[in-house]
C-alpha cells in the first residue's frame, strides 16, 4: 500500500513521513475522524513505509526523503500482500457456537486470509462488508482478550526482519474490557522499535485510558475536487456525474463510489426510510408491525446503519427546507423524495426525531431484541411527524 493510493489527507502523510525523517515515531497513534475518508489504508501504507528495507539505501532517507516505500524490496512485496511477519493485524471478530470448543475464543489470525481478501479487494473496507466477508452479518463484532494475550506473546518475540514491529488494530472501540485493560500496559510501553497504529471509527467509545496512551492523529472529510477527480481516473466516471457523487459523498470515498455506481444498498435503505415514513404518517400501526419485523431480521451491523442512514436523512430533509440546495448532499433518487417529505421535518421535531434514531442505534449496539427497538421507534415516528 502506498500513500498515493489514499485519496487526500495530505497533511496527514506529510506529518507521518516528517515522524520518521526526525526519527520520533509515536509508540502508539490514534487515528481519528469519519468513517471513509481513509484511516485504514493510511495505517497499512504507514506500516510499509516503516519496514521498508529501501531506507537503508541512499537517498531513501537521505538528503531527499522520498514520499512512498520503495515498492521493490522484500519487505514491500510482503507488506504489499499483507503477509509481512513484523506486520500484525487486529480487528473485530465474532465467537461462533461450537460443541466440544465452544469456550475458546477466536484470534484475529483466524481470519487472517478473510482480512486480506477482503481489504485487497477494498482498502476502504468498513465494519459491515467485513462482517459479511466473514459470515457474521448478524453479529456485532468484537475483540476478546485472548487476542491480548496473543499480540503480548507476539511482541515479546524478537522482530523477524530486524527493524519495526507494527500492530494495526482496527477498530480498538470493539474492545471488550478486558481485552482493552490487559493491553493499557503495553501500548503503554511497548518493546523498543514497536508502533501500535490504532483506527477508529467511534473515538469516543475508546476507552479513555487508552486514548491518553496514543497520539491522536484527525483526518477530515476529502475534499469534492480531489474525490471528482480520483473517481474519473480510477474508475473511469464521467464528469458530470462525478461531480454529483462528490457532492454527496461528504468527504467520504465509498460514499462517492457508491453514488457514482448507484449501489443497491442505498437503494434498500433509502425503500425501507421512505416505507417507515410512510407507514407513520398514516398512524398504519399493523403495517408497522410487520415492517418491524422484517428489519428484525436483518443483521446487527445492517441495523445499525440503517438507523445512520435515516438520521442522515432527517438532517438532509430539515436542511432541504431552508431552500439552498447547494447545503444537500443526496443522490437524484434521495431529493426526489425529500422534496415532498422536507415539510414534515421540522424545528419542532427535528431534534427529537434525530434522539429516536440515536437512541435506538444505542439499544441495537447493547443487543436489545430488535423487534422491539424498531417497532418502538416506529411509534415514536408516529407521533413526532404529526409536530407540523
Amino acid at each position: 500500500m502506498f500513500f498515493k493510493d489514499i485519496i487526500g489527507q495530505e497533511n496527514v502523510k506529510k506529518h507521518l513521513r516528517e515522524s520518521v525523517e526526525e526519527g520520533r515515531v509515536p509508540h502508539a497513534m490514534l487515528f481519528c475522524g469519519p468513517t471513509g475518508v481513509g484511516k485504514l489504508p493510511m495505517a497499512v501504507a504507514f506500516a510499509q513505509y516503516l519496514v521498508c528495507s529501501g531506507k537503508d539505501e541512499k537517498g531513501f532517507f537521505g538528503d531527499e526523503v522520498s514520499e512512498e516505500p520503495c515498492g521493490q524490496c522484500p519487505s514491500c512485496a510482503k507488506a504489499n500482500k499483507l503477509v509481512h511477519p513484523d506486520i500484525h493485524f487486529i480487528f473485530p471478530i465474532y465467537k461462533k457456537e461450537s460443541g466440544r470448543d465452544g469456550d475458546t475464543y477466536p484470534l484475529s489470525d483466524d481470519y487472517i486470509f478473510n482480512w486480506r481478501e477482503a481489504f485487497l479487494r477494498n482498502p476502504y473496507l468498513g465494519l459491515e462488508e467485513w462482517l459479511r466477508a466473514i459470515g457474521a452479518d448478524k453479529q456485532k463484532g468484537e475483540i476478546y482478550v485472548a487476542q491480548a494475550n496473543e499480540i503480548i506473546r507476539k511482541l515479546n518475540l524478537r522482530s523477524s526482519e530486524g527493524g519495526y514491529r507494527v500492530v494495526i488494530l482496527w477498530m480498538p472501540e470493539k474492545m471488550n474490557d478486558s481485552c482493552a485493560n490487559k493491553l493499557l500496559k503495553l501500548i503503554e510501553e511497548p518493546p523498543s522499535e514497536t508502533v501500535f497504529l490504532m483506527v477508529s471509527e467511534d473515538v469516543e467509545n475508546v476507552l479513555p485510558t487508552i486514548q491518553s496512551r496514543a497520539q491522536r492523529i484527525n483526518f477530515t472529510p476529502v475534499p469534492e475536487a480531489e474525490i471528482q477527480q480520483a473517481l474519473q481516473q480510477r474508475l473511469g466516471i464521467e464528469a458530470s456525474l462525478a461531480a454529483q457523487a462528490a457532492h454527496t459523498s461528504e468527504g467520504k470515498w465509498p460514499k462517492a463510489v457508491e453514488a457514482a455506481q448507484q449501489d443497491s444498498e442505498t437503494t434498500e435503505d433509502l425503500e425501507q426510510f421512505k416505507q417507515l415514513m410512510r407507514l407513520a404518517y398514516g398512524r398504519k400501526v399493523y403495517d408497522l408491525k410487520l415492517w418491524s419485523e422484517e428489519m428484525a431480521t436483518l443483521g446487527r451491523a445492517q441495523q445499525r446503519q440503517f438507523l445512520l442512514y435515516c438520521q442522515r436523512m432527517t438532517r438532509e430533509s430539515f436542511v432541504c427546507n431552508f431552500h439552498l440546495p447547494q447545503l444537500n448532499y443526496m443522490n437524484i433518487a434521495e431529493s426526489a423524495f425529500t422534496q415532498r417529505f422536507a415539510p414534515f421535518v421540522n424545528e419542532k421535531n427535528v431534534a427529537q426525531i434525530n434522539q429516536a434514531l440515536e437512541n435506538a442505534g444505542k439499544d441495537i449496539e447493547r443487543n436489545v431484541n430488535a423487534r422491539m427497538v424498531f417497532f418502538d421507534l416506529c411509534l415514536k415516528m408516529i407521533m413526532l411527524l404529526k409536530q407540523t
